[in-house]
């Protein structure tokens, strides 16, 4: 067995003992460095604010958190820098504003809030009862016209709903001849009646319903013959626009002394309505028209 001196034996005591106070020197370096830090960082006017935690490892400094600004970001790392014992310094703090920023791209987008579509607009309804003026574009007769033929017209008044024109002026109608009889000399009777079918409202076609406009003339023969000269009786008989009934309906353009239009009641005449002539029909169904688009 080998056998040590007192010396030999002395000296690897000593070397132990002096690389054990610097292992543990070594530690409590890192320690004190990185309290030292943290303790002049909190005290420091610039950046006692910030939220920085201080950690070292073999005397290099690691600085994390958040800072407000550049420049207290800057003070930090210096004062890391200046410690004494400190080899390097790793600073991965953030500057507040540029954090948030960094949060807030990193966050996903909000979704879009719901847009509620717009109403459709509603459609135009020009009720039932409403009155239709219009002039005929032809002559009609009891003797002339056949049952079941189409005439023209053209709207003389527009007709408005709620303040707007769903009608307009000008516009073009069509109408049908329901009975067209001619009048004998002697006995029969006369009898023209009339309606019409469609609108045309901006280029495009509608169907209507009107009442029908109705009036009858019976020959000389008959106890009810309208005199010659017409008068009240042909103002009766034809009525007024506002009138109702048979006979009502054409006659507004009769005048207080004469019969139909130029004596058209009296004697052999037949029952006639020169072109022109104005005459009010009134729907007996509502018209419904498209949303307006102006």
């Amino acid at each position: 067995m080998a056998k040590f001196s007192k010396a030999a034996v002395a000296s690897l005591l000593v070397s132990a003992m002096i690389g054990f106070t610097v292992g543990c020197s070594k530690g409590a370096s890192d320690d004190t460095i990185a309290q030292d830090v943290q303790t002049k960082v909190a005290a420091d006017p610039v950046a006692k604010d910030s939220a920085v935690s201080v950690t070292a490892k073999d005397g290099r400094v690691k600085l994390k958190g958040t800072v407000k600004d550049t420049a207290t970001q800057q003070r930090v790392e210096q004062i890391a820098r200046e410690e004494s014992g400190v080899s390097g310094v790793d600073d991965e703090t953030a500057v507040q504003g540029a954090a948030m920023s960094d949060q807030a791209a990193n966050m996903p987008a909000p979704a879009p809030a719901p847009v509620e579509p717009p109403k459709p607009p509603e459609p135009v309804v020009v009720p039932a009862g409403t009155d239709l003026v219009v002039t005929v574009d032809q002559a009609l007769s009891s003797k002339s016209s056949k049952t079941g033929q189409t005439f023209l017209a053209t709207v003389a008044q527009p007709i408005s709903v709620d303040g707007k024109t769903a009608i307009p002026k000008g516009s073009s109608v069509t109408g049908t001849v329901i009975t067209a009889k001619e009048k004998g000399k002697i006995k029969g009777e006369g009898q023209l009646s009339i309606a019409l079918t469609s609108v045309v409202v901006r280029g495009q076609t509608y169907p209507i319903h009107t009442a029908a406009l109705d009036s009858t003339v019976k020959g000389k023969g008959k106890r009810t013959a309208v005199t010659t000269g017409g008068g009240a009786a042909g103002g009766a008989l034809i009525g007024g626009i506002a009138g109702g009934g048979k006979g009502a309906g054409i006659g507004a353009l009769v005048g207080a002394a004469g019969g139909l239009v130029g004596g058209a009641l009296t004697g052999n005449k037949q029952i006639e309505i020169p072109a022109e002539t104005a005459l009010t029909f009134s729907l007996s169904k509502s018209l419904t028209l498209p949303p307006r688009t102006e």
